[in-house]
This record gives structure tokens, sequence and C-alpha cells, in this order.
């Protein structure tokens, strides 16, 4: 992870077409795509999984799923 990314675990709530609603906490939904790493390795993403994501630090409604948490 680099410097100025901010990462967070929430869960999976709502999915389509390739973007995730994640929930990080009781006010905070996240917006997130699927990083290269993950589309590459073919990973299944499911509503319920937990996850990490990376956020810029200037929009923090927009993210990527990095990893997904067995």
């Amino acid at each position: 992870m680099s410097a100025d990314k901010l990462e967070f675990e929430g869960e999976v709530v709502d999915s389509c077409k390739g973007k995730f609603k994640v929930k990080v906490s009781d006010t905070l939904n996240i917006l997130c795509t699927l990083s290269g790493k993950i589309r590459q390795n073919e990973v299944k993403i499911l509503v319920g999984d937990t996850v990490k994501i990376e956020v810029s630090p200037y929009d923090t409604t927009q993210g990527r799923i990095v990893f997904r948490v067995k």
C-alpha cells in the first residue's frame, strides 16, 4: 500500500455490474471497483464478504477492493 492511500475493512452489501457498495461503518458506504490483481486472479466477490479497500484521501466516496478476507 502506498502512503497516499487510506485502507479500510468492510462488508459488501450490494453489487451491480462490477461496482460494489461496501459498508465500512454505520455512516460510511463506499462505492468500489475491483483492483487489477483481483480481476487477474478471478477472485469472486459476493454480497456478505469482508474485504479490504483502498481509498484516496481526496475522494472518500470511491475506492477499490484489494483483498478478500476469508
